[in-house]
């Protein structure tokens, strides 16, 4: 071993030595090159014996030399630029790939304008405009053109989240155009069955135990609104509820946590910070841009939703529900779009889809404010006052179900089931009685969501006594809270006396409780 180092020592000091050799040879021939003062000095040593030849011949010599060492200098300022470009432009690169996407979109609206031109002169000509984008009819030919859509949404090339001012919601892009698979659904599942299994999930697999009747209500009151209340008492699963539906449709649901300071839409869907040059995205904005990716139905629950006022904070959202076409469904994100944000805002605006559905949970104490008639009047609200009873199931396995076939059970329901004309003659009655004795009325969204959730209720395995004694104790009787009961007990009871002839004796069981519970605690 001490032979081997002193070998290794010696070997590496002679390589060394001749690098510095090496280094020291070019340094004295550098200098004897550019030392000029010196080499005058020599020429004078000889310049009396020289012939004409010999001058002729020095300044060859010396030319060459200058040539020489021009071009030494060039090579090294050439060499120095090259490294100078190599280490600074990183921001020259950036500029450039900027100009790059500005160039492929400016492709892009130039090949769309051309087809636009093109399709306005074949319809001129007769024939068929082919950038018709209405889905075709047939079968097959629907599922080429929805795999055609998709296959155009993920064309676009991924973007480093870090490069765009939406962190989030790129990451998302990238999730569905790289990893994303979508799941063979359950297209033979009815609401029935969506009740049961959802009910024996719940229990057997999370230790979550809810009536029937509940599950019933539950979905029920999806196929009405987009808006769903679970209020009660701490500790009864208003938020284990629509999240163990996550669960159960194995598309976990989003958990957005209301806090009391909340004042603004902005708490909701983030904003643009102008000194970051980033939008601080929120969870929410995130779970409803990301729902357009896929067709599973998924929840967002606002938890404590009235821990701040509501009809502050989701005010905008309320308005964008009311409107009549799911295509005007749309939240403004930014006012200004940059080349490289996320793939799903168009135009600033990203689309709120119809496979999500809002859950508020709320509780009615001093901590908290009273939620507006408002929000009550376009949401389901259902209390969830107790819980019930564990029970032993079998182990029930999860489902895939598609929100299109999910909307299309609800569609049916609504025409196999419809309210029938007695009914209908029945709440007329209660209308004109609340008018005359409690100067309330139905309202016609009331009467909208009566006849949609009756139908889907009867879909899921209820009956329409039962849906209806439901919807109207929650959405009719609770508007009874802003009165003097106190002063009106004996109206209160003459009412329920009322439903009683109207329906039949303790028919009504949801109603008549609430008109208790009203008489109770005033």
């Amino acid at each position: 071993m001490d032979n081997f180092l002193r070998y290794f020592f010696q070997d590496i000091n002679n390589i060394l030595d001749g690098f510095a050799e090496f280094f020291k040879s070019l340094w004295y021939c550098l200098n004897l090159l550019f030392n000029f003062p010196k080499r005058f000095d020599l020429i004078k040593q000889y310049d009396e014996s020289f012939t004409t030849t010999d001058w002729i011949l020095v300044l060859v010599v010396n030319a060459i030399l200058l040539v020489f060492a021009i071009a030494l200098i060039i090579g090294v300022i050439v060499l120095l630029k090259k490294i100078f470009r190599f280490r600074v432009p990183a921001k020259k690169y950036d500029e450039l790939k900027k100009q790059v996407q500005h160039l492929q979109r400016d492709l892009v609206r130039a090949n769309y304008e051309k087809d636009r031109l093109l399709a306005m002169r074949v319809e001129q000509l007769g024939g068929k405009n082919p950038l018709d984008l209405t889905p075709p009819e047939g079968e097959e030919e629907q599922e080429e053109y929805v795999a055609s859509a998709n296959r155009n949404r993920f064309d676009s090339p991924c973007v480093d989240p870090s490069e765009s001012r939406f962190f989030r919601l790129t990451g998302v892009d990238n999730y569905y155009k790289t990893e994303y698979t979508a799941p063979d659904y359950d297209e033979e599942i009815t609401l029935a069955e969506l009740c049961e299994r959802f009910r024996k999930y719940a229990a057997s697999r999370l230790k979550l135990y809810y009536d029937l009747d509940m599950m019933r209500y539950f979905i029920a009151s999806m196929g009405t609104t987009r808006i769903i209340i679970l209020q009660g008492i701490s500790g009864t699963g208003k938020t284990s509820l629509p999240y163990a539906f996550g669960k159960f449709v194995q598309k976990d649901t989003t958990v957005v946590s209301v806090q009391p300071s909340w004042r603004e839409r902005t708490e909701l869907y983030g904003y643009f910070n102008e000194f970051t040059k980033k939008y601080s995205e929120t969870e929410f904005l995130r779970a409803i841009y990301e729902c357009n990716y896929f067709r599973d139905p998924h929840i967002v629950i606002l938890d404590e939703m009235n821990i701040a006022r509501v009809e502050y904070y989701f005010a905008e959202m309320l308005s964008i529900l009311e409107m009549p076409l799911q295509d005007e469904w749309k939240v403004d994100v930014v006012t200004a779009v940059w080349d490289n944000d996320p793939c799903l805002i168009n135009g600033g605006t990203v689309q709120i889809s119809n496979n999500v559905w809002f859950v508020g949970t709320i509780n009615n104490d001093d901590s908290t404010f009273a939620v507006a008639d408002k929000v009550y009047d376009r949401a389901i609200p259902i209390d969830l006052d107790s819980r019930a009873d564990p029970f032993e199931c079998e182990d029930t396995e999860p489902v895939y179900i598609s929100t299109d076939h999910l909307n299309a059970m609800f569609a049916r329901a609504k025409e196999d089931y419809p309210i029938s004309e007695e009914i209908i003659q029945k709440l007329e009655s209660v209308n004109d009685y609340v008018i005359k004795n409690f100067r309330l009325a139905f309202g016609n969204r009331i009467m909208k969501q009566i006849r949609e959730f009756v139908p889907c209720f009867i879909a899921c395995g209820g009956t329409e006594i039962q849906a209806v004694d439901f919807i109207v104790a929650k959405k009719v009787l609770r508007k009874f809270e802003s009165l003097s009961i106190g002063f009106m007990k004996d109206e209160l009871t003459k009412f329920s006396n009322f439903l009683d002839r109207t329906f039949g004796k303790n028919v009504m069981v949801h109603c008549k409780t609430y008109i208790e519970l009203l008489k109770k605690n005033n």
